[in-house]
This record gives C-alpha cells, structure tokens and sequence, in this order.
C-alpha cells in the first residue's frame, strides 16, 4: 500500500501490500485498491479505539468507527454501516433512524455484526461490507484530512482520506450527531 499520509508524524509499523493481502480480509482489500491508504499493525491489547489512540499518539478526532446497526423498514430487517468519529456522539434515535427511514432502530449484535461483515468484532470496517448494505458517514468525518479505522481484523487499522469512502456503493453523507 502507498503512504500518502507521510506527513503524519505517527510512529507506524506499516504492513507491505504482500502482508496486507494475506492478512486482512479480501473483501477489504478489493474496494481499497491498494492506492492511497496504508495498513498498520496494531497489538490486540491497542486495537480498541481509544488504546490505539493512546499507544500511537493518534488524536481521536481522525479516529472512526463504523457501527453496524439493524433496522426495521417497509416491515422487513435491514442492516446499515455508520462511520462516525470517535469524538461524536451519534443520534441514533433520531438523525440516523430519520436518515435510514426506519421505523425502529437498535445495534446489531455482536454476531450479527461479525456474520455479516466477515471481519473481526472491533476491526469492522466500511469497506468489504456488502454492497446492498447502506453505508453512513457522519458529516464530521469528512471534515477530517485523515482518518484511521478497522481493517476488518483487530491487528491493523487503515490510514486514509476519508474522501476514499465516497467510493463506497450505498454510501450517504449526513449529519448524524448531536
């Protein structure tokens, strides 16, 4: 993977495209396209958001985290993806539901979430999520040079522009926090 963000003054163990191929999972690599985004390691024990953030001196405003929520609309479940930096705290019960049009709304589990996504819970990423899938992005993640997330593993995150989830199929820019 290429290292756009050079500037970055991180203290990264960035994975080789070979490392990342054979370890992060091919669903997440396809949408990627290897351009414009690095793959780091990251110990399990600094994989959650906030360690990540302590352990490599990551502000946690470029932190995002996608969350898998299940939806009820038109009288069938549906499932949708929201990026959202970790500095924000989503309205869930009331932009992203209005967003959506669901008439309820709530978390997916942890197995639903996993099963779904074929990622690691806590390295769930908007990229490699099926294409049918409506894709979230809270409106201050755009506003972000850089953004660092899942990589569908718990052992790396991803560094990119967040402009690369506008690639996305299904994805919808809104303000989704309070």
């Amino acid at each position: 993977m290429n290292t756009p963000q050079a500037d970055y003054a991180l203290n990264l163990d960035i994975m080789s495209a070979d490392e990342a191929a054979a370890r992060l999972p091919a669903s997440v690599l396809a949408p990627l396209n290897g351009a414009n985004v690095d793959v780091f390691r990251v110990p399990d024990d600094a994989s959650d958001t906030a360690a990540c953030s302590a352990r490599f001196g990551i502000d946690l405003d470029d932190c995002a985290n996608t969350i898998v929520v299940r939806f009820k609309k038109d009288g069938g479940e549906q499932f949708a993806a929201i990026v959202t930096l970790a500095t924000r705290r989503l309205d869930v019960n009331g932009a992203v539901k209005r967003e959506l049009g669901a008439q309820r709304i709530s978390f997916a589990s942890r197995e639903a979430a996993t099963e779904l996504s074929g990622m690691e819970y806590g390295g769930i990423t908007a990229f490699g999520l099926p294409e049918s899938m409506t894709v979230l992005v809270e409106a201050s993640v755009m506003e972000r040079e850089r953004i660092v997330m899942g990589a569908g593993i718990r052992e790396a995150k991803l560094l990119l522009a967040p402009q690369r989830l506008l690639a996305l199929p299904q994805v919808i820019v809104a303000a989704l926090a309070v």
